[in-house]
């Protein structure tokens, strides 16, 4: 009979023992399931390092060996034009020109004009001068006295600026993303009586590049969102 009830008692204390360690297990679990998971934001504004600029220009004419000598003239007067002015002759690219026969066109009104070709010359700087790009494109009504008028209104001849720099400023931002990140997990964590824990997992995400606005292209807003997911603790 003795023996019964010590048996009885270490198995009631095993049991008891069963419990308590499932019951950890089970609160051990239901923290592990406990996060919350927040995104951060940084913005940064840039100016851009890099521009594009076509310069074009249309010749009209007859005699396809006048044009050739009027556009090589251009070409030749439009480059010292630029490097007067501080651009490098390696930063200039002169595209081949694209004639239109206008007599050979099915859908032209060739028959009232007086010219049958229509020639398209472009000339494109591409360069790190972005400013002296910048003050170029103001002043290049100065061509005008030299003979050569610079036409715009094509979208595919429009001036483009880029940011190449992205990688000296990602530390930075990726950073500033995981302190945003974090302090509205901490707000989270304090308005439901938990404290914040360890990081469970984190997506650095995909940084974007945009103008700032239509009217300054050449500023460029830089843009990351980290989303992470932060357990949670009593």
């Amino acid at each position: 009979m003795k023996n019964f009830r010590i048996e009885s008692l270490i198995l009631a204390i095993g049991l008891l023992l069963l419990g308590i360690c499932i019951q950890r297990g089970f609160n051990s679990f239901a923290e592990r399931d406990r996060s919350v998971n927040v995104k951060g934001l940084a913005e940064m504004e840039v100016p851009a390092d890099k521009v594009i600029w076509p310069l074009m220009y249309k010749s009209l004419g007859n005699d396809l060996n006048a044009l050739y000598d009027n556009i090589k003239n251009s070409n030749a007067t439009i480059t010292q034009f630029l490097k007067e002015k501080g651009i490098d002759e390696k930063e200039i690219s002169i595209n081949a020109p694209e004639i239109i026969d206008l007599k050979a066109e099915r859908y032209s009104n060739s028959d009232n004009s007086p010219y049958r070709y229509n020639v398209t010359t472009v000339i494109t700087v591409t360069s790190n001068k972005v400013d002296l790009a910048r003050s170029l494109i103001a002043e290049q009504g100065e061509l005008l006295k030299r003979g050569i008028a610079v036409t715009g209104g094509d979208y595919r001849y429009n001036v483009q600026y880029e940011y190449t720099g992205l990688n000296t400023i990602k530390p930075q931002m990726i950073e500033e993303a995981t302190k945003n990140a974090r302090q509205a997990a901490e707000k989270f964590a304090k308005d439901s009586d938990s404290k914040l824990g360890k990081i469970r997992h984190a997506n650095q995400g995909q940084f974007s590049i945009s103008d700032r606005d239509a009217n300054t292209p050449y500023i460029k807003k830089v843009r990351v969102v980290t989303t992470i997911d932060y357990s949670l603790e009593d």
